[in-house]
């Protein structure tokens, strides 16, 4: 009898010291704090009409982030200055605690009232509406001069090493004695030219001043590639600015399909390099 309950308390022992081990999941289920419509965005502008404008999302228990088509803030306000004038759409992109969601704000931006970042006119001239017409500091035909050319990759502080002088050597892209346009009329258009007749095929582009990145939307830059079958452009359209003046452009990619780097050297169209490349 006394060995049956030393058992039997043993054995309730052991269970019991196991329970208490198994662990306490507390299970919490994600849920909306609001709606869409009860997420509230404000745009305010420093001056009526002016292009300085602060962006604020004001409901408490929402986190995400403003796509301000120049960039992306990763918080709930942000203050930057526009450098389009026309009606300009915002988004915030955001969790209202268990789905995700987008909401948009616009602003009328009626004058430049601020000035804009030195790398945006010399991009696209002091009338931005107008805008600048680039063309390679070159060719067409192969002299010898650096324009588009294999360089190191992986390192944009490498893009003046030439590893092979393409353009300048015997192969020149196809479209070298092409041009391409930017500018801000009513928003921030790039315009590509095959060559100097052909019809311009029209897209976008973003400056992204912070990184040093420029971002062409859905067109090809020129210079992509050649008769050849090269393709050195970059299929996402961004590029490493290596130099951006007023009388130059230099653009880089780290990587290509050569597994190399690739340098495209560009020059304002009515700029006096531009003409005696001309000749």
């Amino acid at each position: 009898m006394k060995i049956n309950k030393i058992s039997s308390l043993f054995l309730a022992s052991v269970v019991l010291l196991f329970s208490g081990c198994e662990p306490e999941v507390d299970e919490q289920e994600l849920r909306n704090t609001t709606n869409v419509e009860g997420v509230e965005l404000i745009a305010t502008q420093s001056t009526p009409g002016g292009n300085e404008i602060t962006l604020e999302m004001t409901t408490p228990g929402i986190t995400g982030y403003w796509d301000y088509n120049l960039g992306k803030a990763l918080t709930n306000e942000t203050t930057f200055v526009y450098p389009i004038p026309g009606t300009a759409t915002f988004t915030y992109v955001g969790t209202l605690g268990s789905e995700f969601f987008t909401k948009t704000i616009e602003v009328e931006v009626e004058e430049l009232t601020h000035a804009l970042d030195q790398d945006w006119y010399d991009l696209v001239s002091e009338n931005t509406a107008e805008g600048k017409t680039w063309v390679f500091d070159g060719g067409p035909g192969s002299d010898g001069r650096l324009w588009w050319f294999m360089s190191p990759p992986g390192d944009k502080a490498s893009a003046w090493t030439a590893w092979w002088n393409a353009a300048g050597d015997c192969c020149p892209p196809s479209d070298a004695s092409g041009k391409m346009t930017f500018d801000l009329d009513g928003a921030a258009n790039y315009t590509y030219y095959a060559d100097a007749d052909a019809e311009g095929q029209l897209s976008s582009f973003v400056l992204d001043v912070k990184n040093q990145k420029l971002i062409i939307s859905d067109g090809n830059i020129l210079g992509s590639g050649n008769e050849y079958g090269a393709v050195v452009g970059n299929p996402a359209g961004v590029y490493d600015i290596v130099s951006l003046t007023e009388d130059q452009l230099v653009l880089y990619v780290p990587g290509n399909g050569f597994g190399t780097g690739w340098t495209w050297v560009f020059v304002p169209e009515d700029s006096g390099e531009a003409e005696e490349s001309e000749e």
